[in-house]
Order: C-alpha cells, then structure tokens, then sequence
C-alpha cells in the first residue's frame, strides 16, 4: 500500500511535458490502427484468399494447408481446384506451380509414320522346291556307295554311287552294233544307212533314259566295249538328308537311294493369330532372330500365307524364303520374328514393296521388274496388283498420332486431355476419342483431335482425378457429378475374397522350397519392372520365368507332386503366347493372372531363405475390377499403373519363409 501511494506522489510530480507524450502516445494507440492498419488487414485477407487447401486425389476427404503426401496412399498431393466461372464443366484450371507439382507435361499432336510391329515365333524348314530325290534308273546291284553317311555335303555333278545293271550291260551292246553296222555301210545304201542312223539314235536314247550323261555315252562309243557299271553323279549340291541303301543291295527301278537338299536358301515357317493377318502381307520383310546365333539378325520376304485356319491352334502358317549362303542357319531351329507393318490415315495396311513387279503366280517369290515366264514352272507372270498383294498408297497424307501415355482407357471409350489455349491460366479439356489401331509407343488418332493440339502425356490420371473431386466429367463418370474413387475397401479387404485363402499348404522338404527359389525371383523382377513401366525388361524376366518352371520337376506325394502340377500347367498356359503381347498394357493383364498362380504357390508352399513377402491388393486396377499382387518389399510398388499412381494400393497379407 505504501509503495503504490509513493507511485502516486511520483506520477504529480511530473512535468506538464511528460503529460504530453503519454497522451500522444495514447492517441496514437487507439487510432492509428483504424488508419494505418486497413494494408494489413488487406494483405492478410488477400493472403487468406490466396490460401492452398492440399488433396488427394485418390482420397478426396484428405484436405492439409501444406503439399505434401497422402497419409493413407502417400500419393503427392494437389491444390484443391475453387472453381471458375470462365470455363465450361469438362474443362480444369492449374496454376502453374500445380502443374510442376503434379509433374504434368504435354506434347504436340503431328502426323507421321505410323509403324505396327507384329512379333511371331515359328522354325526354319528345307525349301521343298530344292530337295531331291536319287532313285535308281534301272534295275541292278550297288556295287559301291561314294557318299556313305548322312549329313555329308555333296557339289553338283560328284558321283553318288555306282550300279551294275544287266539292262545297262545290254542297252550298251545295242549301242556299240548300232554303231558298228553304220560304221560297216559306209557310203553304200542310204535306205540302209538311214536304217542304222535311226537304230544308233534309239540306242543313245534308251541310255539316256536310263541315267547316262551324253559324255557317258560318246565315251561308251569312242571305247567300242560296255562297261559293266554306271556312275551316278548328284544333280545338285547341297545335304544328304538320307540313305536309303548299302553296298550290295540289288535295287528296282525307281528305289530310292539318296535324299539331298540344297540348304543355301530355306523356308521360315511361323505362326500368326488372327489377330495378327490384317497387319501381314505378301512381300512385307521379315526380321528375325535364332537362339543359336544371338544378336546376328536376318531378314526374309513373305511369299506364302496359308489360306486355311488351323482351327487347333488358331493360327494360320506363314512362310519366308530366307537366303543361306553361309549355312549358319539350320532346319530346325525355333527362330522369333519381327513383322513392321506400315499404316495409313485411316490405321489400314500400305504394303507396296511389289507395286510395279512381276510376280509368278504359282511361285510368288519369284519376282521380276519385267514381264517373263516363271523360272520353275515357266507360267508367265504376272502383275501383282493383279494379285492383290499391293496395299495402300505412301504418298497419301500420314497418319494422325497421339502418344499411347497420353490415352486412359476405360472398356470402349478413349478420352485425353488436351491443353486449351486463351486462357490466362493453363487450362485442360477432356475429350473423347476414336482410336485406331495402336503403332509402338502411339494410337493412330481417327476422330476427336487435331493436328497441333497440345494433349497431355504425363499426368492425366491427377488431372482426372482432380475433376472428379470437383464432380465434372471425367475418365470414369463421363456425366460428372459425385463418383466413386475405387478405395472404398481401402481398410479392410475388397469384397472379392475368394477360395484362395481357403487353400490348405502341403509338407514339402527344403530342397523342394530351394527348387522354388528362382521361380519367386524371377516374378518379383517382372513385378519391379512393370511398377517402372519398363516393357523390355518385363520380357526378359518373363522368360526367365518360363525357363525356371519348365525345368522343376517335383515328385512325391500326391498332395506335393500333384499341386506343383496343377500350377506348373497353369503359368505354363499364361506364359505361353508371351512373345504376342502388345505392349506393356497386355503384359499387365497377363501378370494378373500369373500373380494369381504364384500366390496360390505362395500359400500352398511357401518359400525359403530369410525374405518376407507381401501381398497387396489395388482395388482401382482393370476399371475398379480389383487385382491382387506378391511383392518382396512391403513399400508399395503398383505393377498394373506404374508410375501414374506407383503407391495406389494396400498390403493384406504377409508371408514369412516356411521351415520343415
């Protein structure tokens, strides 16, 4: 109480001109704000309007005031779009720093050479119109065999065999009087003489006919004795397929000795689907490749495509002639091929390799740039427009194409998004197309776009997932208004639970687990690879696959033996025509089905070593249908949408290694 009364005492003694400054000071705390703080006030509530709100958008409920990433995906999310009234409903604003955000780039849509590139397998087989077949002219006895073995290579004109032969001995006799009598005449009788000439011309016919070359038969004259054998040279060159007799068999007329085949050209027989037979045509060039001299690759040129269907296999056979000088290449061997087929505006094929040639209709590899006659059978030929084997036209105006990234497929409809320009914000359309069909890494675009529009091709699905937040028309709801995200059994696991988890393990033995090993490795390697969007190295590892499982062979008991059959057969089925996927989409759909057979392997033998494996489950994949995976690693790695949506999905299951 004290203290406060000397506060006092000590306040009334201050000058009049402190009185002042306090009351200045108190004027201008009261009232300065209302004048001076209106800029503030505006910069704060500028600062508020400018304000993110940050969503994702695989789960709009998400709402955070800063970027980062989705707590329950760890999707990167993106500015919550506020709407505008300058844009119509298909259309979405992002400012430029969204755009760098959400990493969205587009391209430039141009014509330009559309290429279809067709894969087929098949093997190399002799040329049928170069074997050959040596028979026995005459009845007799093979008295010696030149060429003893199979496989031996022969030249043209090499004697093959020798045959004594009673019906030789004889017809040389008659050569030899023949030509005595006329060599007796003389100049007399020409009735007589005329006679002679006729009779020494039967017998050198008679020779002929039975195999003798016209050397051997003006030797047999200018000699005046027979011999008692005949040698038989090859009328080719090439291998010796076969030998059908020894030394001393005595032969008929006709019997077969040698089979030779001339190998400096043979056929390449593959197997198309009929998926494949628009793209394919007479004279296209083929590429291919055998196993047995990697990276060496040969071309060919179609000269025959099948006209039945093999209803079996459903594939039609289509033969290349393919030259051989060096010999590398042998019958026999399974060979993959490569088929560019070229397309026009509206995606049809241009094949006009033999536009102006002359072709033989019977043997349509005989091709000429001047009319003539076939030099095997001797038709004459003919143009092969008039065949049909000319399609399309180059010079016509080059197709329209998009790049296949930039397409988001939903059962029958296409849609893209396309940047529209005279806006003062970038600003994105969504537009159904009409697609033709797709060449490499792009669709031939038919209807829907045109040329010098900017589509986006990286970051279409953020794009459409931010218009589907925003209730307009998108990928999935084309009517717009609320949809449904896929992640409504995000939580708990999706509705399609299935006997698959009904599957009871069996007893197997560590050797039989290690035998397993590479089977797992190899799935996980096609796994990753699909999850970085890398086609090629999904082949590869496809077919590491394919080799591992062909070479386990598991026997035992019946459970064991039995089970490991049953999914053998099965990934053996869906890795069967992996060399005919068309892209990376195709080999997604199919790893949804080996996934299936190798966690049902998972669950029925587990695996060994120290790994944990996971199962993750995307409820989005294949339009919201749902697809299960396995994966070494429990960061999740999405193989059916890459890096579009790479964390889109949840793990269910964990599978530690199995002990005895």
């Amino acid at each position: 109480m004290n203290k406060f009364k000397n506060l006092i005492i000590q306040l009334r003694s201050l000058t009049w001109q402190i009185w002042v400054v306090i009351l200045l000071a108190f004027i201008i705390g009261v009232f300065m704000p209302n004048i001076a703080g209106s800029a503030p006030q505006d910069q704060t509530s500028h600062d508020s309007n400018e304000a993110t709100t940050w969503t994702c958008s695989m789960h709009p409920q998400v709402k955070l005031p800063e970027a980062g990433q989705c707590p329950i995906c760890f999707m990167d999310l993106i500015p919550l779009e506020t709407g505008s009234s300058e844009i119509s409903p298909d259309q979405l604003q992002l400012s430029e720093a969204a755009i760098a955000l959400a990493d969205i780039s587009t391209t430039v849509i141009t014509r330009g050479e559309a290429e279809r590139e067709v894969r087929l397998s098949g093997k190399l087989a002799y040329d049928e119109t170069r074997v050959k077949r040596i028979s026995a002219w005459m009845p007799g006895r093979l008295d010696r065999l030149f060429v003893d073995y199979t496989g031996t290579s022969v030249r043209k004109g090499e004697h093959l065999f020798e045959i004594y032969s009673p019906e030789l001995l004889a017809a040389q006799e008659e050569l030899i009087q023949a030509r005595d009598q006329l060599k007796r005449i003389g100049t007399g009788d020409a009735i007589s003489k005329r006679t002679f000439e006729a009779t020494l011309l039967a017998a050198r016919e008679k020779l002929t006919l039975l195999g003798l070359s016209k050397d051997q038969i003006s030797s047999i004259e200018i000699k005046g004795s027979a011999s008692k054998t005949l040698t038989v040279h090859s009328p080719i060159s090439g291998i010796v397929l076969s030998k059908s007799a020894l030394e001393g068999t005595y032969v008929k007329t006709g019997s077969p000795v040698y089979t030779i085949a001339d190998l400096t050209q043979l056929w390449l027989i593959l197997d198309a689907y009929e998926s494949d037979l628009s793209w394919l045509n007479y004279g296209q060039e083929i590429q291919f490749e055998a196993e047995a001299n990697p990276g060496q690759v040969y071309t060919g040129l179609i000269s025959f495509i099948d006209p039945i269907l093999d209803e079996s296999s459903r594939t039609v056979r289509i033969r290349a002639n393919v030259p051989n000088p060096d010999g590398l290449l042998k019958p026999g061997m399974f060979v993959r091929a490569t088929v560019k087929s070229n397309l026009d505006e509206g995606g049809e094929l241009i094949s006009n390799e033999l536009a102006g040639k002359w072709v033989g209709p019977m043997h349509p590899e005989i091709i000429r740039s001047e009319p003539g006659d076939c030099d095997i059978c001797g038709m004459p030929l003919v143009t092969a427009e008039t065949l049909g084997y000319v399609k399309g036209n180059r010079e016509e105006r080059q197709p329209l194409l998009i790049p296949v990234s930039a397409v988001l497929l939903t059962g029958p409809r296409a849609v893209v998004y396309v940047q529209v320009p005279g806006y003062d914000e970038p600003t994105f359309e969504l537009r159904e197309v009409i697609l033709g069909p797709r060449a490499t890494d792009h669709y031939v675009v038919l209807e829907g776009l045109s040329e010098g529009e900017r589509v986006v091709t990286h970051g279409s699905f953020k794009i459409d997932s931010a218009m589907q937040i925003a209730a307009k028309p998108s990928m999935m709801n084309p009517q717009g208004g609320a949809s449904s995200t896929g992640h409504e059994h995000h939580g708990g696991i999706a509705p399609r639970e299935s006997e698959e988890r009904k599957i009871e393990p069996v007893a197997v033995s560590s050797d039989i687990l290690q035998l397993l090993s590479p089977v797992y490795t190899s799935y996980f390697d096609i796994q990753e690879a699909l999850a970085r969007d890398d086609y090629r190295a999904t082949i590869k590892s496809a077919r590491r696959l394919s080799a591992s499982i062909s070479e386990i062979k598991i026997e035992g008991e019946t459970n064991t033996g039995d089970g490991w059959k049953a999914i053998k057969d099965q990934l053996e089925m869906q890795l069967m025509h992996l060399d005919h996927w068309q892209g990376i989409e195709s080999a997604r759909k199919a790893f949804e089905e080996i996934s299936k057979s190798i966690l049902k392997l998972q669950r029925q033998f587990g695996h060994s070593g120290e790994l944990t494996s996971y199962e993750v489950y995307c409820p989005m994949a294949f339009d919201n249908q749902g697809a299960a995976w396995l994966q070494s690693s429990k960061t999740v790695n999405n193989p059916y949408f890459g890096a579009s949506m790479l964390r889109c999905g949840e793990v269910r299951e964990q599978f530690t290694a199995r002990t005895e």
